[in-house]
């Protein structure tokens, strides 16, 4: 059974992005949807936070902020320590199932919270867990699908979908808002579970294009990719992008307590608004930036990341509420350039093959900082009684990524070192005289349009994970 073009390991002609047309704009607005319920739920939870850490404290539960902080990062942190589940699933089961699957559980997850809001273990379960790898397995599928209906358009259309977490942020945080005052924690849980309810349809529009992995790519019983684990800047990647994220979420999370306290009469729910905003404006930016064949993608994350980190130390400097809208502002534009290029980078390191479960591996070791941030940040507080301390050093691993983010252009770029993945090659590819300098059998074609075969031993190509089968004509000749 073929399942999607997944999980069986024959190879199949793969057909080239179109680059447009109906299904393919489908897609990207399915994702678009499908980021910003998730993400619309995840960032704003500093507004639920606020509601549960006032119950926690009524009830008079010992460390309230850290264990009300917790559930925030438990969900964070399963969505992205599960990217890794959700990328193998999605090539083993398919995209489409992966996504509907991740749907009902995200659903499932926070409708079952509804249940248990006066006892915070149980919301670490539902809240946390469920609706964590709900999330998990709805967000991966929903980057990896994009490259197989964009190629040269993969950096804005990527800014364009992920934008929809943006532009979910700023409506969520100001609905939830509402909801709360008017009704109780318990129905704004059910309205954002009927909310999970529309990732479903969206998942039926995902059917992937390229044919499966190549032969001898995979290990463990056909189900992981291990020719990703073979590209050394992937994996120096892989490993520097989660030092950098130690304290990326302690703002998202205790943004509108640190209002609150330090600025009584302003709303900091203007804050996660203004993030989400402007981190919607860097995406679109950004993402049309990292399409421009001679721009280094890696670099513009490491300014990403030097930037955000100076930005949250400045949070707790500031003594005018005007210029936090100013920090919060810009902290979002870089935000967006960060988020943006997390599937282009991929796909150009490990190939269109390969991406599913390069995202999903990178998110998944993303996970351990994106929960211990804001809960030891939580903690800190508990026992200083202040932010300054939690946004000081949630500033700093941004700024030790950066720097480590250097080692990428020290080692080879791919297997074999410095050979470029076959899907990244023509990002835009270049010509001479009119005629594509991409070598012929990365193309499929030779002169007039004839049909060539991959010149490279079956291993190497297998090795390199090339995702362009040999013409049927030219398997015929062997």
């Amino acid at each position: 059974m073929d399942r999607e073009g997944g999980g069986t390991g024959r190879r199949q002609p793969a057909e080239p992005p179109p680059d447009g047309g109906t299904h393919a704009w489908l897609v990207a607005a399915a994702s678009f949807l499908c980021n910003g319920l998730l993400f619309g739920v995840i960032n704003t939870y500093s507004v639920v936070y606020v509601r549960l850490h006032e119950r926690l404290v009524l009830q008079g539960v010992p460390d309230a902020a850290s264990k009300a902080s917790l559930v925030g990062s438990l969900s964070i942190g399963a969505t992205f320590f599960l990217s890794s589940v959700a990328g193998v699933l999605s090539d083993s089961v398919g995209i489409r199932a992966t996504t509907f699957l991740g749907g009902v559980l995200a659903a499932a997850g926070l409708f079952m919270s509804s249940f248990c809001t006066e006892q915070v273990e149980c919301l670490y379960l539902t809240y946390g867990l469920m609706f964590g790898a709900g999330a998990s397995l709805a967000y991966t599928p929903s980057l990896a699908i994009l490259g197989h209906y964009f190629r040269r358009y993969l950096g804005l259309v990527n800014g364009l979908v992920t934008a929809g977490s943006s532009v979910f942020t700023v409506l969520m945080t100001f609905a939830l808002d509402a909801l709360l005052r008017s009704t109780s924690l318990e129905a704004t849980f059910r309205a954002t579970s009927a909310l999970m309810t529309l990732i479903l349809p969206c998942a039926l529009l995902f059917i992937p294009r390229h044919g499966t992995t190549p032969a001898g790519a995979r290990g463990c019983c056909g189900l992981l990719n291990v020719a990703i684990w073979r590209r050394p800047r992937y994996l120096v990647w892989a490993l520097v992008v989660p030092v950098a994220l130690f304290g990326y979420f302690v703002p998202y999370v205790h943004m509108v307590e640190f209002v609150k306290l330090k600025f009584p009469e302003s709303d900091g729910k203007l804050l996660v608004m203004c993030i989400g905003v402007t981190s919607g404006v860097g995406r679109l930016i950004f993402g049309k930036i990292a399409d421009i064949p001679k721009v280094n993608r890696i670099f513009l994350q490491q300014i990403s990341f030097a930037l955000i980190g100076v930005l949250t130390m400045l949070l707790a400097a500031t003594e005018r509420f005007s210029l936090l809208v100013v920090i919060a502002l810009c902290m979002g534009v870089f935000d967006g350039c960060f988020v943006s290029l997390l599937g282009p980078i991929a796909f150009e390191l490990c190939g269109a093959q390969g991406a599913a479960q390069a995202i999903g591996f990178l998110l998944a070791f993303c996970s351990v900082p994106l929960t211990a941030g804001p809960f030891f940040a939580g903690m800190i507080f508990d026992y200083t009684g202040s932010y300054t301390a939690p946004f000081l050093l949630a500033g700093a691993p941004p700024l030790l990524g950066s720097l480590a983010l250097f080692a990428v252009r020290c080692v080879g770029g791919g297997v074999g070192g410095g050979e470029k993945t076959d899907a990244a090659a023509p990002r835009d590819a270049p010509k001479a005289n009119g005629v594509c300098s991409v070598p012929a059998y990365k193309c499929g074609q030779g002169a007039g349009g004839a049909q060539t075969r991959d010149p490279r031993p079956e291993e190497q190509r297998a090795l390199l994970g090339a995702t362009v089968a040999p013409p049927a004509a030219a398997r015929e000749l062997t």
